[in-house]
């Protein structure tokens, strides 16, 4: 059922007194008939959420930045809408991480954007899965690696991204507008939304919790944050008490595991919980993941 101009906007979030690169009648026209959303922040950074891990994206007066590119039909959702018009060239694609939901959409980039970018451990874990997928001929690999710091420069505003130690994985980074004062956290934060912990690709709860207090030091009050995932899908962006929550809602996981092997409880014991002390905002599916992943951590790092 094709949405009205009121509908349209009510639904999609836009806001077009904040649209001074895009013009609204081509976006609305475009967008009648299509399941996404594109929600305008400031300063010319927007997301875009469909299917997979939310998409960040900045529109300079020349050309076009990404972050993170779900999957290709998504991706190419995305392209679709923003080479109506203005028509502008993609400079460069950052991944956050290599999971798929946010990587496999970079095919979708292939021959139109000038580099892909991803911290170097998120190359290599996405090469790995895609040897182990056999799935090398989808991928879309980042040609620009970076480590602890990095700096793009080749857009009107520049670009940073952080990596603070192993967190959802080893290789996540937060990507920062600084002209809009606009971090996007990849997976570091699911927001109210219990977390998948990858401990394939090196994930660590313990280090996620000094993260995020990393982060928390590293921004201010007014960073609007955006989130790979929500437990409520309109929730992607927040602030920096939501990333005090997500800390908060580790330690609490981190705590009860650990009290649960002191006092002689078993793996399987443990992951049937279906609460944790002081989580009470954390909801959906996929508690036992994070139990389990808890369980894993504490008890190697023991033998």
């Amino acid at each position: 059922q094709p949405m009205n101009r009121r509908s349209f906007v009510k639904n999609s979030g836009l806001t077009f007194g904040a649209i001074p690169l895009l013009r609204a009648d081509w976006l609305i026209k475009f967008m009648e008939d299509n399941p996404y959303k594109i929600r305008f922040l400031r300063n010319d950074v927007s997301i875009f959420t469909e299917k997979g891990g939310t998409i960040a994206f900045y529109i300079s007066k020349k050309n076009v930045a990404v972050v993170d590119a779900e999957f290709p039909e998504q991706s190419r959702h995305l392209i679709d809408a923003l080479q109506k018009d203005p028509g502008k060239p993609f400079e460069i694609l950052i991944n956050t991480h290599h999971h798929g939901d946010h990587t496999s959409g970079n095919i979708s980039f292939k021959g139109i954007v000038n580099h892909v970018a991803a911290h170097s451990n998120s190359l290599i874990n996405q090469q790995r899965v895609a040897k182990e997928q056999k799935n090398e001929d989808q991928q879309l690999y980042p040609d620009l690696t970076y480590g602890d710091t990095w700096e793009y420069k080749k857009l009107k505003e520049k670009i940073n991204a952080y990596y603070y130690g192993a967190g959802h994985t080893n290789g996540d980074s937060i990507i920062h507008f600084p002209h809009a004062n606009i971090a996007h956290m990849g997976d570091l934060v699911f927001n109210r939304r219990w977390a998948f912990i990858d401990r394939s690709a090196g994930a660590s709860v313990k280090n996620w919790i000094v993260a995020l207090e990393k982060a928390q030091q590293q921004f201010d009050k007014d960073t609007l944050f955006v989130f790979g995932h929500a437990f409520d899908p309109d929730k992607v962006t927040g602030y920096k008490e939501d990333l005090k929550a997500m800390q908060d809602y580790l330690s609490n996981m981190l705590d009860f595991v650990n009290k649960e092997i002191k006092a002689g409880k078993t793996r399987e014991e443990i992951i049937k919980a279906d609460a944790i002390p002081g989580v009470t905002e954390w909801k959906g599916d996929g508690i036992e993941r994070g139990l389990q992943a808890t369980y894993d951590e504490l008890i190697q790092s023991v033998i």
